[in-house]
């Protein structure tokens, strides 16, 4: 479970940084898609992925794969 949400975390930080150069890159030669809707594609695959994210651990949690540990008070 652990892997998953990590590799599901990698891929929200890869689009996000696609988007990021999408953003940055200056208008070159004519596309069929522009660097705006590309960009706008790679943040919604991010939200989309976060939200992935959230719904597998409320599963997992529901499903008993993980439970929460709470922080250690030292006694």
């Amino acid at each position: 479970m652990t892997w998953i949400i990590v590799i599901a975390l990698v891929g929200v930080l890869a689009a996000l940084a696609s988007a990021g150069v999408f953003m940055l890159r200056k208008p070159g030669a004519p596309t069929q898609q522009g660097p705006d809707r590309r960009m706008a594609r790679a943040l919604a695959v991010r939200v989309g992925l976060s939200v992935a994210i959230f719904l597998l651990v409320l599963l997992a949690w529901k499903l008993g794969w993980i439970s929460p540990k709470g922080l250690p008070t030292g006694r």
